[in-house]
Formats: C-alpha cells, sequence, structure tokens
C-alpha cells in the first residue's frame, strides 16, 4: 500500500517499536508480522497517495489506534469537520473490542493550536454549539467524552487553548522537550467550553490550573511535567514512539481488571459524592475481577512469573 506522508511517519515509528525488546517480549517471534492497518477515518477507508487528504487519520497496529490531527499548515487547529472526524474516530475506538489503547497525536510538528479562530471569525453563523453537554459533541469533538479505555497524548510543538483541552482527554501525555501547553484563547476571549476548566484542577489541582486559566502563559515541558501535566518528557521526534511504545505496554495487562482499575478512579476524582461511595464503587467492580482475572493471574505469580517486581 501507498501511504501518505502522515502513514509514512507511523509506519516508521512502528517499526522502531517492533524492534524494541517490550516488543519482541509481549509479540513472540512473530513480532515483525503484526500487520499495521492504516485508515483515514472511522469509516476504514484506506488512504492512498492519490487520495485528498484529510483532517484525521487513524493507523493501527495490533490492538492500538493512533489518531491523528491532520491540518499541520494551521498547526493543526480543529474546524467543524475536523472536530466531527475526531469524535467518530473516538467514538469507533471506545465501540471495538479488538482495540485497547489509543494515542492522540498531530501530524507536522504540533499537537494541537485550539479551535480554528478564522473559521470562528469568519462563518460563526454556521457554528452550532450543542450546550446540553449529554446530548452533543463538544465544539473540539470528543472532549465529552467519558472514554472505557485508555488514551495516551503524544504531544509535539504547541498544545493550547483547546488543544491543551484535548491533551486534557487523555489518561497520560507524552511531551516532546519543546512542547509548549497554555491557554492562549485567554488573548482573544474564547473560554474553555471543551473541559479545561474540568480536568485541569482536578489534574494538577486548583492553584496550578488557575495559574495557566488566568494568565494563559506558555507552559515548558519541565515545568508540565513538575505539575503533574505531563507524565512523560521525551527528546523532540519521540513522542509518538514513546506513546505508542506506553500504549503497548499498558495493552499487554489483564485489561477487564486495568479498565475496572481506570474506573474506579475516574469515579472517585469526578463523580463519587462521598469517600464511602468511591470505595464502594471501587469493590462492586473489582470483584469480579477476582474471579475473571486475578484467581489466573495469582496462579502464574505462584508458578514463578514475575517475582522480584519484573515485567517480563
Amino acid at each position: 500500500m501507498m501511504y501518505t506522508e502522515a502513514g509514512r511517519t507511523f509506519v516508521r515509528a512502528v517499526d522502531r517499536i517492533k524492534k524494541n525488546s517490550a516488543f519482541r517480549l509481549l509479540f513472540g517471534r512473530n513480532h515483525m508480522n503484526i500487520k499495521i492497518t492504516y485508515f483515514s477515518t472511522s469509516s476504514g477507508e484506506s488512504q492512498g497517495t492519490d487520495a485528498p487528504a484529510r483532517s484525521v487519520v487513524s493507523e493501527r497496529t495490533g490492538s492500538v489506534v493512533a489518531i491523528g490531527i491532520n491540518r499541520p499548515e494551521v498547526r493543526n487547529a480543529v474546524n467543524q469537520e475536523t472536530a466531527q472526524l475526531l469524535l467518530e474516530e473516538f467514538t469507533a475506538f471506545d465501540n471495538d473490542p479488538s482495540l485497547t489503547a489509543a494515542v492522540l497525536h498531530g501530524i507536522g510538528g504540533n499537537f494541537c493550536a485550539g479551535y480554528d479562530l478564522k473559521e470562528l471569525a469568519h462563518h460563526s453563523a454556521s457554528l452550532k454549539l450543542e450546550q446540553d453537554v449529554t446530548k452533543g459533541p463538544a465544539p473540539m469533538g470528543p472532549s465529552r467524552m467519558q472514554l472505557s479505555k485508555p488514551v495516551i497524548a503524544a504531544v509535539s510543538g504547541y498544545a493550547v487553548a483547546g488543544g491543551l483541552e484535548l491533551a486534557l482527554l487523555a489518561d497520560l501525555r507524552v511531551l516532546e522537550q519543546s512542547a509548549i501547553m497554555g491557554v492562549f484563547c485567554r488573548r482573544f476571549g474564547v473560554p474553555l467550553i471543551d473541559g479545561g476548566t474540568v480536568r485541569l484542577p482536578r489534574l494538577i489541582g486548583l492553584s496550578r490550573a488557575l495559574d495557566l486559566i488566568l494568565t494563559g502563559r506558555p507552559v515548558g515541558a519541565q515545568e508540565a511535567l513538575a505539575f503533574g501535566l505531563a507524565n512523560r518528557v521525551v527528546p523532540d521526534g519521540q513522542a509518538l514512539q514513546v506513546a505508542l511504545e506506553l500504549a503497548n505496554q499498558i495493552s499487554s495487562f489483564p485489561q477487564q481488571c486495568l479498565r475496572a482499575d481506570r474506573s474506579s478512579a475516574y469515579y472517585s476524582a469526578f463523580d463519587a459524592p462521598s469517600f464511602s461511595q468511591a470505595m464502594q464503587h471501587e469493590i462492586d467492580n473489582g470483584v469480579p475481577v477476582i474471579q475473571a482475572e486475578a484467581t489466573a493471574g495469582a496462579h502464574r505469580f505462584s508458578s514463578g512469573t514475575g517475582r522480584g517486581g519484573t515485567f517480563s
């Protein structure tokens, strides 16, 4: 198959991952034969060199899908079409039982510069904003979703304004050394309406969140790491590769247990009205996993697997 530049970038990253020892341990002797499926949208249409460029591309290897924003000429700013495609991709990911993790990234050196303000300036009459957050998509697309499986953001360049909010949708964020995050929309009177005022205080605390929200100042990768906004900082050009490796590592664990613990953590952070109800949610979701996965895991441990904290 002939790939676009976005596809070629992804394939190179996957080839590097396949040569990684952890990937070989995960997939065995046939690790180099893992099939890559490259799609342009959730509809599954193949993307060839002669096809028109799509503003969102998705590329799959094994049980991990990489979703890329493909508007590099505007630093991957999101317009209405792109928002809809992102929503479709994440909906398809969440509904596909064969997928275990997703990586969100930007193509061309930037993660996402937020909503396309040129579209807002010149086509505001055509914008359709669903104010009931339980019914319609958010302006940036998937940012109102409560996903059931892990998402990792691979952040290069700018992740600002609505782009920051998309990064907050992810469970983990891998930042390149030169990456910049911030509420840059502060300068133009554009509010955070894609979860920024909800997720950011939960992730880094109210005081630090207000520092970013009120000032709109840029935050570099190392400061983001110190804040807890970034989970990993990597050399420039490596965010996608490291995020894919991380997604494959997460995907190698027993999935029912992983998702139950993830769900409990989110419920405790956002939904639980009390400590006791958070604890109840944890036990109610954890008990079924004991028979489904934990008993078999205990047998593996008793036979010598994982002794000394090893993950191989």
